[in-house]
């Protein structure tokens, strides 16, 4: 029996998800067989699973571990995660405000009321690498960038709650987690970390 205290530590990563790519390793279902995983990124160690999820269409920042421990810990409400969400119209500040005290989202078939939260119209267009997917250009009316905190995690959350105050999402891009940035991290990159 191997008892190299290497195999005994825990590995964690932070990788920069692709558009296009499930949160997870391995196919649970016949619709999913011809979908893109986390695996096909890197050569990963046994039992790596990834903290909490980005849906197919999200892209940015997400963290792996071997550590069940750690992926509760910061599955939890106490810990912040940032997006970047592009929405379609030049968002206005009553819709920022409205964001920020909470709005009524479906979920799970019933009606939700999000916790308040951060956010902010940026001032700028963030510099992402371009994503697989052309998203839809200026000549089809404007669209404007928001930076949206969360210390919960719906499923789809980000994107409900920007169409809840009339402006979808066309891009959604995490870009923190704690302490954690997506920084100038490159599609489908993977970065070996420690998380303390």
């Amino acid at each position: 029996m191997n008892t190299n205290t290497e195999d005994k530590k825990h590995h964690h990563y932070k990788i920069y998800k692709p558009y296009g790519y499930l949160s997870q390793f391995v196919n649970n279902g016949q619709k999913q067989h011809k979908k893109k995983l986390l695996g096909e990124l890197h050569d990963f160690p046994e039992r790596i699973m990834a903290i909490g999820r980005l849906d197919e269409k999200s892209e940015g920042l997400l963290l792996l571990t071997t550590d069940g421990k750690t992926s509760n810990r910061i599955c939890s409400s106490s810990i912040e995660k940032e997006y970047y969400a592009q929405v379609n119209g030049d968002i206005t500040k009553e819709a920022i405000a409205s964001l920020q005290e909470g709005v009524e989202i479906g979920f799970d078939g019933k009606k939700y009321m999000t916790s308040p939260c951060k956010a902010i119209k940026l001032d700028s267009i963030p510099d992402f690498p371009e994503r697989a997917k052309k998203i839809r250009d200026d000549r089809h009316g404007p669209t404007s960038w928001v930076s949206i905190t969360l210390r919960e995690g719906k499923f789809r959350q980000v994107r409900k709650m920007t169409s809840a105050v009339g402006f979808p999402t066309l891009r959604l891009v995490r870009i923190r987690v704690g302490d954690i940035h997506l920084g100038s991290m490159q599609t489908g990159e993977v970065i070996k970390i420690n998380i303390t």
